[in-house]
């Protein structure tokens, strides 16, 4: 794998420094703890320049989940979201990918988080698309994944924490190993869940369903895009628990994510899903959302932030 085209400056606690000097400390609390909260955002070229897209959505989620873990940022969501579109137009970036993370930096040892210092980056880099260029139109082959979600009183889902993504690597990992791109990881019902960093739809009879909060998902921004355009193109769309055996018999499946954005699913399990290949309603979508992040088309809402502006 390439290595990507990473920035020149990234922002650290409210100034840019150069890429090769953001580090930390070995024993900094976060290494040791995982207690790191991020976000990842998308900006995307338009005739209009770069715009990111639904940035005030991300940066209040990536308050939202730094609340849940008592490490308020000092950084309000407008300072964040000014530093965001500072950290593209001094790149010079057209698109790129957008990481904000706050975390617990170094100081004292030991579990308890709360005397370590926090700290505040945002860097970017170009990214294409996560799951290959191909992957768009023909679809991946998944799985589902031996490791379950986490469960509601275990750690939040709700929160985007690097402490999840030890569960997300698990599921990666064990798809990869076994021949296919991707895992769909079941909640501790054993219902759908989602992907590794993605959310999961699926349609029957032109009725599009996707799992409930309650199933350890991440509430994706993503996610949210897509249930606004499909309800704005008539179709209905529906939250609630998914059983893991109705996947098999969908007209369609696809992901959903920041870097995923909208990728079909052609078989789970090597069991064919619908025709085997991007299905008419995962099409329709896909053109929407494209149309609206490249701004050919109007958002449904102040969706776009041009760093231009």
């Amino acid at each position: 794998m390439s290595t990507p085209e990473t920035a020149k400056k990234i922002w650290h606690n409210g100034k840019l420094i150069e890429w090769d000097d953001a580090r930390i400390h070995v024993m900094s609390h976060v290494i040791h703890y995982a207690s790191a909260l991020f976000e990842g955002i998308r900006c995307y070229s338009t005739p209009k320049g770069p715009a990111i897209f639904r940035l005030r959505e991300h940066i209040q989620r990536l308050h939202d989940s730094c609340h849940i873990y008592r490490m308020d940022p000092p950084y309000s969501v407008d300072e964040l979201i000014k530093a965001c579109v500072e950290v593209v137009t001094v790149n010079n970036f057209k698109e790129c990918y957008l990481r904000p993370v706050v975390f617990r930096g170094y100081g004292s040892f030991g579990v308890n988080p709360l005397p370590n210092p926090i700290e505040t980056y945002i860097a970017s880099w170009l990214w294409g698309k996560y799951l290959g260029q191909e992957a768009i139109e023909q679809g991946v082959d998944v799985c589902t994944a031996s490791w379950a979600r986490m469960t509601p009183n275990s750690l939040p889902a709700t929160a985007k924490s690097a402490a999840n993504y030890m569960n997300s690597q698990l599921i990666k990992m064990e798809a990869i190993s076994n021949g296919f791109v991707e895992g769909i990881a079941l909640d501790a019902q054993g219902n759908i869940s989602e992907g590794s960093g993605e959310n999961l739809f699926m349609v029957r009879d032109g009725v599009l369903f996707t799992p409930p909060l309650a199933s350890a998902i991440l509430a994706g921004i993503t996610r949210d895009s897509v249930m606004h355009i499909a309800r704005n193109l008539g179709y209905e769309v529906r939250e609630g628990v998914i059983p893991r055996a109705s996947i098999y018999i969908a007209d369609e499946i696809f992901f959903t994510g920041t870097a995923a954005e909208i990728t079909p699913i052609r078989t789970v399990d090597r069991i064919k899903i619908g025709s085997g290949e991007r299905g008419p309603v995962t099409a329709a979508l896909q053109k929407e959302f494209f149309a609206i992040t490249s701004g050919e088309k109007e958002a449904p809402g102040n969706w776009l932030t041009f760093t231009s502006e």
